[in-house]
C-alpha cells in the first residue's frame, strides 16, 4: 500500500494550542574570564580584533560542576519565586549537549535531584544552539496532546570544557549556563506556531570529533592542519557557519511572520540565539528589524550555546526579575546544521532574577 503521507514543506509551520509559559529562571557560574586576560596569549590586536568582531567581553564560566548544576539551580529558583511543588511536574526535558554521563540520562538524576515524583517522564535531548527552541515544541507538544499538564524545561550547556585554551577561533567565545522553563496546560493560551529544520550536511563545520562511539578513542585527526586544539576539543569553521545563518535565519524569520501573519511592527522582541554580535548586527539589518527590538547580550556571556535565548530574555528584557507581556519571536540555529524559531504570545510570564551559583564547596 502506498504511503500517502507528506512530510511539512519547508518553512511549514506547526501550531502547538493549550499551552502557557508560565515562568522562566537562569543560572550563571560566579567565574567571570574577560576577554581582554587573552592578550597575553594571542596579542593585544588579535584579541581587540576578537572583540570588536563577535562582541564578546566576557564569559561566565565553571570552576567545576556540570550543566545540570546550572540547571538545578535555576529549577529551585523557579520553583520558590513561583510557589511551585515539585510534585505537581508531571514531565522533565532535559537539552544539553555536555551530560553528566555517557549513561544514565541526566534528567533521570535532576529528577531525583528536584524532588519530583517518580511518576513523572524524564528524557535528554542532545541538541546545541537551536535547542531552547526544540524544547519547547516537545514539551508543548506533550501539554496540546493530555499527555502531561506540567512540563519542567531544563536547558543548559559548559561549552567552555570543551574548548581548546589554544584556539584562538574559539577559546574567547563560549560561555556556560543554564535554565528552567516551566509549561502549563491552558486552554486560553495562545497558540503557539513552531518552525523547525535539520540539514545535517553541515555536521562537520561545528563538532568534537572524538571520544563519542563513532572514534571512541579519538584516533581521527581533526578537520584541519592547525595543532591548537586536540582530538576530544570542538572544532568550527567559523566561515561555513556564518554563510549557513545567513541563509537560513532570514527564511526562518519570513517562514514565522508568514505563519503568523505579522510583519516586525507587530513583534515586540526578537530573541536570537547569541551567536556573536556582528553576525546578529547583520542580520538584522539584512531582515531590516528595529535594531531596538533585537536582544543583545552576548558581551556580557559570550555564546551560552543552547541557554542563550533563555539567559537573553532573562538578562535583557526583564531587569532584576519579574512579569512580562508581549509578542516574542524566539530562534535558535547552529550546530548540527539545526534551527527553530517560534513566536509566543507571552502573558505575565514570570522571569527570574539571575542566579549566580558559587564553586563547589563555597
Amino acid at each position: 500500500m502506498q504511503n500517502t503521507t507528506a512530510a511539512l514543506g519547508a518553512g511549514q509551520a506547526r501550531w502547538v494550542k493549550n499551552v502557557r509559559i508560565s515562568g522562566m529562571a537562569c543560572a550563571v557560574p560566579e567565574t567571570v574570564h574577560e576577554v581582554l586576560d587573552l592578550a597575553d596569549q594571542f596579542g593585544i590586536d588579535a584579541i581587540k580584533k576578537i572583540i570588536a568582531s563577535t562582541g564578546v567581553e566576557r564569559r561566565r564560566v565553571v570552576a567545576d560542576g556540570c550543566a545540570s548544576d546550572l540547571c538545578a539551580a535555576a529549577a529551585q529558583r523557579l520553583f520558590s519565586d513561583l510557589d511551585v511543588d515539585p510534585g505537581s511536574v508531571d514531565a522533565l526535558i532535559f537539552v544539553s549537549q555536555t551530560h553528566d554521563y555517557t549513561l544514565p540520562a541526566t534528567a533521570c538524576v535532576l529528577q531525583e535531584r528536584l524532588g519530583l515524583p517518580v511518576s513523572a517522564a524524564a528524557f535528554d535531548v542532545a541538541l546545541g544552539c537551536s535547542g531552547y527552541v526544540y524544547g519547547l515544541w516537545l514539551a508543548a507538544s506533550l501539554l496540546s496532546s493530555g499527555g502531561s499538564r506540567r512540563v519542567l524545561l531544563l536547558v543548559g550547556d559548559t561549552v567552555s570544557k570543551l574548548v581548546a585554551k589554544t584556539d584562538r577561533s574559539v577559546a574567547a567565545l563560549f560561555g556556560d549556563g543554564g535554565s528552567a522553563t516551566l509549561l502549563d496546560h491552558d486552554e486560553s493560551a495562545a497558540p503557539l506556531p513552531f518552525v523547525l529544520g535539520t540539514d545535517g550536511r553541515g555536521a562537520n563545520h561545528l563538532i568534537v570529533p572524538g571520544g563519542a562511539f563513532r572514534d571512541r578513542q579519538g584516533t581521527q585527526k581533526t578537520l584541519d592542519d592547525s595543532d591548537v586544539r586536540g582530538r576530544f576539543d570542538l572544532y568550527m569553521n567559523g566561515a561555513e557557519i556564518f554563510a549557513f545563518t545567513l541563509k537560513r535565519v532570514p527564511e526562518l524569520v519570513a517562514a514565522l511572520h508568514g505563519a503568523t501573519n505579522t510583519s516586525s511592527h507587530e513583534i515586540d522582541k526578537y530573541v536570537f540565539h547569541q551567536a556573536n554580535r556582528f553576525m546578529l548586527q547583520h542580520l538584522a539589518k539584512r531582515m531590516k528589524l528595529p535594531v531596538e527590538k533585537v536582544v543583545l547580550n552576548v558581551q556580557n556571556f559570550g555564546n551560552t550555546s543552547s541557554t542563550s535565548i533563555p539567559l537573553a530574555m532573562s538578562t535583557a528584557c526583564v531587569e532584576q526579575g519579574g512579569r512580562t507581556n508581549g509578542c516574542y519571536m524566539l530562534a535558535g540555529f547552529g550546530v548540527g546544521y539545526s534551527w527553530a524559531g517560534c513566536v509566543a504570545q507571552l502573558n505575565d510570564m514570570w522571569i527570574s532574577p539571575l542566579t549566580i551559583m558559587p564553586k563547589v564547596g563555597q
